[in-house]
């Protein structure tokens, strides 16, 4: 991966995602956290048995946001 020269040290990028088969149900999340400047990425996921969609969807928010190291801009 290309790193971007003009990308500020101290923001990354955090994509999300969470869904359920049935609301409640079955349910996962995910995210990908990338560092522009670095070019590191990283990702996780996860799943519940018996969940609802807006859960896993905020599930993957706070997981990603829980990843961060120290303090940053987030978009």
């Amino acid at each position: 991966m290309a790193t971007d020269s003009k990308a500020p040290a101290d923001r990354v990028q955090l994509f999300t995602d969470g869904a359920c088969s049935g609301n409640p149900g079955p349910g996962g999340w995910a995210y990908i956290l990338k560092h522009p400047a670095s070019g590191k990425v990283l990702e996780a996921s996860g799943a519940e048995p018996a969940t609802t969609n807006n859960r896993m969807e905020l599930t993957g928010v706070i997981e990603g946001l829980a990843s961060l190291k120290r303090p940053c801009g987030v978009e």
